[in-house]
């Protein structure tokens, strides 16, 4: 991010966040086209990720899995409990947390797209160590970012 002259602020083609978020428009192109041929939105799939990896989990547990709030989470649970994709059910431990967990179809359709992230990484142009170093990058930089944001 160095402009050639020092004391002038970068262009929009040096700042790290618009490379960001071209990346991530590119991104959401891939995902869109890989993922609608199984009828799923991005979110749900990581919702269904986040659910087979770690098994029920509470909405809230979800929530933090995700980084999303309840008001963002809970219309996107609602919408995949009727495509029969997840059931959401009181806990029995404590009746307060609700728990979501996969249906057979649930499991059914992240089998199906279970190469999704091989597909991803081979079109990414990045080898493999370079998507691990990368992730470790962005890992490190959003936890900077979060505990210094304000």
């Amino acid at each position: 991010m160095t402009s050639s002259n020092p004391g002038a602020a970068p262009t929009i083609e040096q700042q790290i966040c618009y490379a960001m978020v071209t990346t991530v428009r590119a991104f959401d192109a891939v995902y869109r086209d890989l993922l609608g041929e199984h009828g799923l939105s991005y979110p749900q799939y990581i919702a269904l990720m986040a659910v087979g990896e770690h098994g029920p989990l509470t909405v809230g547990a979800l929530g933090e899995v995700m980084r999303l709030d309840s008001g963002t989470l809970s219309p996107l649970l609602k919408r995949m409990e009727a495509a029969g994709l997840v059931g959401r059910t009181r806990d029995p431990a404590d009746e307060r947390r609700v728990l979501v967990e996969l249906t057979a179809a649930g499991r059914e359709r992240l089998a199906a797209v279970a190469e999704v992230p091989r597909t991803i990484a081979a079109r990414s142009g990045l080898s493999l160590t370079q998507l691990a170093e990368l992730r470790g990058t962005l890992d490190q930089m959003t936890a900077a970012l979060e505990t210094r944001g304000d």
